[in-house]
């Protein structure tokens, strides 16, 4: 009996993560992941701004600029989502790859 019972719970758990694992896979197959990425993928330059409180923010940009000032957009918006201090965003890091 302790076999079958065993058998059973078995074959409700994989069908339970089989059910699981569709649905997570229909929920992102709507999306666009390429548009998400895409830019990065062809942009050389990245920079990353923080503030003295809560999360910053990291961007690619066609130029350093472009980069520098998007980190610091991205910055502000996050810092003020996580309660931190908005105003206090710099630039930490800027680079461009060869």
């Amino acid at each position: 009996m302790t076999g079958k019972t065993a058998r059973q719970c078995s074959s409700w758990v994989l069908h339970y993560l089989l059910a699981i694992n569709l649905a997570m896979m229909a929920g992102c197959s709507g999306k666009n992941s390429t548009a998400r990425y895409s830019a990065s993928m062809g942009s050389s330059c990245y920079a990353k701004a923080l503030p003295t409180s809560g999360e910053g923010g990291l961007a690619w940009g066609d130029t350093l600029k472009m980069a520098r000032q998007k980190s610091m957009n991205n910055c502000i918006r996050y810092a003020g989502r996580s309660g931190g201090t908005p105003d206090t965003c710099q630039v930490v890091l800027a680079e461009c790859r060869n």
